[in-house]
């Protein structure tokens, strides 16, 4: 069987001291190429990406969503691949456990794939309690209002990319990975999770790192987890 093609998406904003180390540890035998999504960085990460060998693209709206949209676009408008793999850019994913997300959709057993960190090790500190216990709560919800025991809302994650279409993401911030995976169960798709590494983050977290920045995406997130549990998607 042919290996499918795999590309990476990764959404950026102020992270030039870890894009290079995130792109790195991209394993080049699998990965066809990586797309960093520069989400109107103040320093030099565009400058760091390209360097390493990644097509970098302007997402002007600011959002982790609105990154990861202008990462598919660019996918979609220079020929999209058959599989892509979300993760971040602040290395706290380990990118070269990627196969671990990529094989069972490979092997035509998956949709989507959720990298868990729950399942998975993490390095003390890299979960910070705000992160985890929002997490748990999350899950808890998809679980009361979809039947399905997931573990994390992890950015770590591959898809097919003819199932990332049929979704029709438009999430543009903290609701991104959320509603990838609701939208995902109510469409009946396979989704499996699969443990992964996590590692304290290289600087400061624009999201768990500040209180503002913890209750606005906790807020968003739980929003979007009851926006799909009833009605179109």
């Amino acid at each position: 069987m042919t290996a499918p093609s795999i590309d990476v998406v990764i959404p950026a904003y102020n992270e030039e001291k870890s894009i290079g180390l995130v792109l790195a540890d991209v394993p080049a035998d699998l990965v066809r190429r990586v797309v960093v999504a520069d989400n109107n960085s103040r320093d030099a990460t565009a400058a760091r990406a390209r360097e390493a060998g990644a097509e970098v693209v302007p997402a002007p709206v600011q959002g982790y969503g609105s990154a990861c949209l202008a990462g598919l676009d660019h996918l979609r408008r220079s020929g999209p691949p058959e599989v892509v793999v979300f993760l971040d850019a602040d290395y706290s994913d380990h990118p070269d456990e990627m196969p671990l997300l990529v094989e069972p959709i490979v092997r035509g057993e998956a949709d989507l794939v959720i990298g868990s960190r729950v399942l998975g090790e993490a390095e003390p500190g890299a979960l910070l309690p705000q992160a985890r216990w929002g997490n748990r709560f999350a899950c808890l919800l998809v679980r009361l209002l979809y039947g399905h025991r997931y573990t994390d809302l992890g950015p770590f994650r591959a898809v097919s990319w003819r199932v990332l279409e049929s979704l029709g993401m438009r999430d543009p911030n903290f609701g991104w990975t959320a509603e990838m995976q609701v939208k995902a169960l109510r469409r009946g798709l396979r989704v499996v999770e699969a443990p992964v590494s996590y590692r304290r983050r290289t600087g400061v977290s624009k999201i768990t790192g500040t209180v503002s920045g913890t209750v606005r995406a906790g807020w968003k997130i739980v929003i979007t987890v009851f926006r799909y549990s009833r009605g179109p998607t």
